[in-house]
């Protein structure tokens, strides 16, 4: 397993209201090359303050992941297609991985490193 000592592979977190904007958002991303894979997570239960009220809401969780360079185009193509006002995008770090997988994470989103 290679170990990294930089943020170039990124993971990120982005939640949706349903499935039909989950997999809408994860083909754009895709078809973009923006994102090299995205994973579909069904049926997460979110509890969060909005406009000064708790709220609980039934999401999907997409888990992205691309590499450093792409993320501010990633940020703005889910604000264009998102129905959020304020959609969830996190990022992190990944550390170490398969050498062949973070190869592969290079070549479909078009980035060398």
């Amino acid at each position: 397993m290679e170990k990294l000592n930089n943020n170039h592979y990124r993971v990120l977190y982005i939640t949706c209201p349903n499935m039909n904007d989950a997999e809408n958002i994860a083909r754009v991303l895709v078809n973009n090359r923006v994102a090299a894979c995205i994973n579909i997570i069904p049926n997460v239960k979110s509890i969060y303050t909005w406009q000064d009220k708790v709220e609980e809401s039934e999401e999907v969780l997409l888990i992205v992941k691309t590499v450093e360079d792409n993320l501010e185009m990633l940020e703005e193509i889910v604000k264009k297609y998102h129905p959020y006002t304020v959609p969830e995008i996190i990022s992190w770090g990944i550390n170490s991985g398969n050498t062949e997988y973070l190869k592969w994470m290079n070549d479909v989103t078009n980035v060398s490193v």
